[in-house]
């Protein structure tokens, strides 16, 4: 008996320590901000240094431990390595972290009021006010993403306008529908600058906070 217990208390210990390689994984802010981008789809090593304003070799070594810790995996197409998220269950367990965070973390709350009240009658909409709308059949929801990611999958009905191209498209948006933006989520600032920049323009514009991770739990909740 004595050697059974033993044997359990190893187990117990075993499994934990191979779980806080996940842990210890995600103690990066920059880990954090990788994986965020994949969750949008595969990315190769360049395309990630540039949206996280970090160099090539930083990016390599992060992923290095991301994928030491079966977090990521990747695929080689001719010189480059295309990152991806190793399951699609990982996207759920990031999202799923961030709320308890926003929920936990009084700092997080300070820091998206500070920035959303900066921001002159700016309305966000719930997803079941972007959801009526889109029923109702005057609203154009416009993705702000990078057009890869758009590619890789989007809200229905959504039109592809990256936000470096916004301000080009603005005297094209029609001043007779509502247009609601959205981009990566929670974390992301740009639905929340591109609705403004809209109203500026005399657009009745909106911003939705969620990303279309969030928006497909959503519709199955929903369905």
């Amino acid at each position: 008996m004595e050697e059974l217990i033993s044997s359990a208390k190893d187990y117990k210990d075993e499994m934990y320590k191979q779980l806080s390689r996940v842990g210890k994984c995600l103690s990066s802010d920059k880990r954090l901000e990788i994986l965020n981008l994949l969750v949008h789809g595969p990315k190769p090593v360049e395309k990630l240094a540039k949206d996280t304003g970090m160099s090539v070799a930083n990016v390599s070594r992060h992923l290095q431990i991301l994928n030491d810790s079966r977090l990521v995996k990747f695929t080689k197409k001719g010189t480059y390595a295309i990152y991806s998220l190793a399951d699609p269950a990982i996207a759920d367990f990031l999202f799923s972290l961030w709320h308890i965070g926003e929920k936990q973390l009084s700092d997080i709350s300070r820091i998206k009021e500070d920035f959303l009240g900066d921001l002159e009658g700016l309305y966000t909409l719930t997803m079941d006010e972007v959801y009526e709308k889109l029923n109702e059949g005057n609203t154009i929801l416009i993705d702000l993403r990078p057009s890869d990611e758009y590619e890789a999958g989007h809200i229905e009905g959504s039109v592809s306008l990256p936000m470096e191209k916004l301000d080009s498209y603005l005297q094209e948006l029609p001043k007779d529908k509502e247009i609601v933006a959205y981009c990566r989520g929670q974390f992301c600032a740009f639905s929340a600058i591109a609705a403004q920049k809209m109203k500026d323009k005399g657009l009745k514009a909106y911003r939705m906070a969620e990303s279309i991770h969030e928006w497909e739990k959503y519709l199955e909740l929903k369905h």
